[in-house]
């Protein structure tokens, strides 16, 4: 399993990336927000034309601004990329304070940074819930299960013809000496292969 800094995109290509991917995550959910806010606040059989004509005016401008937030945030972590040459959660933490800071820039000095404290607290507890979700689930992954390969059931060593005595009574195995070196040979039976044919003519 990848962790999230190596399953994203390269970095060029990343910023286009978390554009339209902010854009829509921002369009969808402004698009339900809304069309449930048009239904409350319309009249009585206006409600359907209310709840549309709200997602019209304000969808895109969620969208719009869910796309620029994602479009610096993205620039920064780059950015950071850039100048660490590394990926880890820092980058991201870093990224989500200065994007807090830039978007609240033209409130003042003490707005840009109450809002980059909190775009860094907040992209924290998101990297840190990630990398805890990440183990918790690498963690819950079942080892593969090594089991020894069980030699093949013959009549020499199926369970059916041992005896409680080891061989006492007849259940030892039989052997054939070999007539030219006069060293033991092992009867095998082969399992695989098929039957030859005879095609001799009789």
């Amino acid at each position: 399993m990848g962790t999230p800094e190596t399953s994203r995109e390269p970095c060029p290509d990343r910023i286009l990336d978390d554009i339209g991917g902010a854009f829509g995550m921002g369009a969808v959910g402004g698009s339900a927000f809304h069309f449930l806010k048009g239904l409350y606040n319309s009249p009585k059989g206006d409600r359907l034309i209310g709840a549309t004509q709200a997602v019209r005016l304000n969808a895109p401008r969620i969208g719009g601004s869910f796309a620029v937030w994602g479009g610096l945030f993205s620039s920064f972590d780059c950015t950071m990329v850039y100048v660490r040459q590394k990926e880890d959660p820092w980058n991201s933490i870093v990224a989500g304070a200065a994007t807090g800071g830039f978007l609240a820039m033209r409130q003042g000095f003490a707005a840009s940074a109450r809002s980059a404290a909190f775009g860094g607290v907040l992209l924290a507890l998101i990297e840190g819930a990630g990398i805890a979700l990440n183990k918790f689930l690498s963690a819950q992954q079942p080892m593969p299960i090594m089991m020894d390969e069980m030699p093949p059931q013959t009549p020499e060593n199926s369970d059916s013809n041992k005896s409680w005595f080891g061989g006492i009574f007849g259940g030892a195995k039989e052997e054939e000496k070999n007539t030219s070196g006069g060293s033991d040979v092992k009867i095998l039976e082969s399992f695989d292969a098929p039957p030859v044919p005879n095609f001799e003519y009789k």
